[in-house]
């Protein structure tokens, strides 16, 4: 197979009916690691809002759990690219996703972004350092692809187009980002898990180089110091010339799914396996929708005096 063969083979297929199978060729096949850091790199954006940014922190999830918590999304997001929306593996993920999100008092705007971030950052990751950029029928494909999760999950007004997901991502940001102390929490606690994926001596070079890859308004919404030209320079030249070197390289015949991934490190719930159905948490299970909200709980106890 020639490198840009898998591409001549997506671009025979139809964006609209063959959108899943597009998507894993792109996640699974042309960008596994590209869209690895790029879908970090999306999540991580979303504290920047702080009506996001304070309830991670509440769920304490990403902040004395995080390994567990990055373990999870990716195996709930890799279960729907690997078997499909409409398969048992596909469906129970979704399932758990919706059972989570359910139990806590998320605005849809919010919800709307954070399907923005997946749909508009990998896309922006291959244009600056990938080996080669997403054409215009595969952005149609992936648009569809989180338009179909984004359905299944019951979010409201999705946008239609690339274009739109992008509009909504930008304007959001604009109007939204800002700084909260417990969403620099979380912030903090994502880096140092990052950090800890790799030799101790080399923590403080991971969490310069992620942060040389913030741009200035997440920077500002953290009130993180400016990283120096030279570790901007140094940090994003090292990941362009990694993407063309991968262009060099022969084309992957196997799938590389996100639980293949290193980073994917497991913990003692799962010591051999896992399965899909067990991911994630479960928060006030049996009780009303929004019951599982940490501030909501605040409040109904303040409100009992037998609490």
């Amino acid at each position: 197979m020639r490198r840009y063969e898998r591409l001549s083979h997506i671009l025979r297929l139809d964006p609209e009916q063959d959108a899943h199978e597009i998507y894993r060729l792109i996640a699974a096949y042309e960008f596994p690691w590209d869209f690895t850091r790029a879908l970090e790199l999306a999540l991580y954006r979303t504290y920047a809002v702080p009506s996001i940014g304070r309830l991670l922190a509440a769920t304490a999830e990403l902040t004395d759990r995080s390994q567990k918590r990055y373990d999870d999304t990716a195996l709930l997001l890799d279960a729907v690219v690997e078997h499909g929306f409409d398969s048992v593996q596909g469906r129970t993920a979704v399932r758990r996703i919706n059972q989570m999100h359910h139990a806590y008092d998320i605005s849809d705007d919010d919800m709307r972004y954070v399907l923005c971030t997946f749909v508009v950052m990998p896309k922006r990751w291959l244009d600056a350092f990938g080996w080669r950029r997403l054409t215009d029928h595969e952005l149609r494909a992936v648009s569809t692809y989180y338009r179909t999760l984004g359905r299944r999950m019951g979010i409201k007004e999705i946008p239609g187009s690339y274009a739109e997901f992008e509009r909504f991502l930008d304007r959001y940001e604009a109007e939204h980002f800002g700084w909260d102390e417990a969403a620099r929490k979380v912030s903090d606690a994502t880096l140092e898990l990052m950090a800890s994926w790799y030799p101790r001596p080399l923590a403080p070079v991971v969490r310069g180089a992620s942060l040389a890859l913030l741009d200035d308004a997440l920077l500002r919404a953290f009130r993180y110091p400016e990283p120096g030209a030279f570790a901007r320079r140094l940090t994003r030249g090292a990941l362009r010339l990694r993407g063309r070197g991968v262009r060099l390289l022969p084309p992957r015949r196997r799938p590389h799914y996100a639980r293949q991934n290193p980073e994917i490190r497991g913990y003692p719930g799962y010591p051999n396996g896992f399965r899909i159905a067990d991911l994630g948490v479960f928060p006030a299970q049996g009780g009303p929708a929004g019951s599982g909200c940490p501030w909501r709980r605040a409040a109904a106890e303040s409100r009992d005096p037998h609490a």
